[in-house]
């Protein structure tokens, strides 16, 4: 019999680790063989912060350990561009949305990531939608009505948002354009918990912020008032609440994409691996009920290639009105 000695072993088990490491087919079945960072580019509590430990928990059960790690800080530009930097190994992946992927690297004069060319789409998971709302005190009960109110009063009115730069803020901007109404001041916040309870206060009259299922609870309650979610179609969570697009303002269509993505150069069976995983996740009910019940709408059949297209289509749809519109990423 012939036998090999130690060195000749230990070269042949070298040989085969690295044969086995080039082959898609291993990194796809030994994936992933420890914990999976997921980094949320927001502070904890927030819309992308939702959604993502709704993924995190389904993707436990399905991939092993997945720890969320939120790093908040300009504007999501800071966990962003973590990951962009990141090895492309499928262990630190980024919970991504409209407002870094999109409309802070447009607005931003300090470019820390190319949106294109430094990631990898995943999947789509989730769409937040924006939506105009405003404290009871105010005598308006639809969106015509608080057009004909702040032209009635002008300077009188101000509105809050989540942030410079982000879709809440772009949604109110685009309100004022679309309504003729440009001098209602904005007054940002760091998230849109505190514009939430400055407007329960009455410490702000109005505010355009992503609709959640606390400000839904809130609505319900009569403590704020939606008057329109900023898109074409009735929310799931809340379709007695008309949209923008139904009050006449076609043009006023602010929502929140939501996904998943891996950096550039992420082997395309370990993008494959997360995207069947998430894609599994989208279409359970109980996934669905989770995220509807908070607020959002889930998406359904959007693979890496629907994702990259879909921001594509985003990228060129805002970069004109983000150029001409003066805001500043916060």
């Amino acid at each position: 019999m012939y036998r090999m000695n130690r060195r000749s072993l230990t070269l042949l088990g070298l040989g085969s680790l690295a044969a086995a490491r080039l082959s898609p087919a291993f990194a796809q079945s030994e994936y992933p063989q420890r914990p999976i960072r997921m980094i949320v580019p927001r502070s904890a509590g927030g819309v992308l912060d939702i959604i993502g430990r709704h993924w995190a928990n389904w993707a436990t059960s399905n991939l092993g350990t997945v720890v969320v790690e939120n790093y908040g800080g300009g504007g999501g530009m800071t966990g962003t561009a973590m990951v962009s930097h990141a090895a492309g190994d499928g262990y630190t992946l980024l919970l991504g949305s409209t407002s870094d992927l999109v409309l802070n690297p447009t607005l931003s004069t300090v470019h820390l990531y190319d949106p294109v060319k430094d990631f990898s789409s995943v999947s789509g998971l989730a769409v937040s939608v924006v939506a105009v709302m405003v404290h009871p005190s105010v005598p308006a009960h639809n969106l015509k009505e608080l057009v004909a109110y702040a032209k009635a009063n002008p300077g009188k009115l101000s509105y809050g948002s989540a942030g410079a730069g982000t879709m809440s803020n772009l949604c109110g901007e685009l309100f004022k354009k679309v309504a003729g109404v440009p001098d209602i001041v904005h007054v940002p916040y760091k998230g849109g918990s505190g514009g939430t309870s400055d407007l329960i206060a009455g410490a702000i009259p109005m505010a355009t912020l992503n609709i959640t299922g606390t400000v839904l609870a809130m609505h319900k309650a009569g403590q704020i008032r939606i008057l329109a979610v900023a898109t074409d179609r009735r929310l799931s969570a809340a379709p007695d609440i008309p949209t923008t697009a139904e009050a006449g303002y076609p043009d006023l269509i602010a929502q929140l994409f939501v996904g998943l993505f891996a950096p550039a150069g992420t082997p395309k069976p370990i993008i494959e691996r997360l995207a069947k995983v998430t894609q599994a996740a989208a279409v359970t009910k109980e996934f669905q009920d989770n995220l509807q019940s908070a607020g959002f709408d889930p998406v359904v059949n959007f693979g890496p290639e629907r994702t990259t297209q879909y921001l594509g289509e985003e990228l060129t749809r805002w970069t004109p009105i983000l150029k001409q519109s003066g805001l500043k990423p916060g």
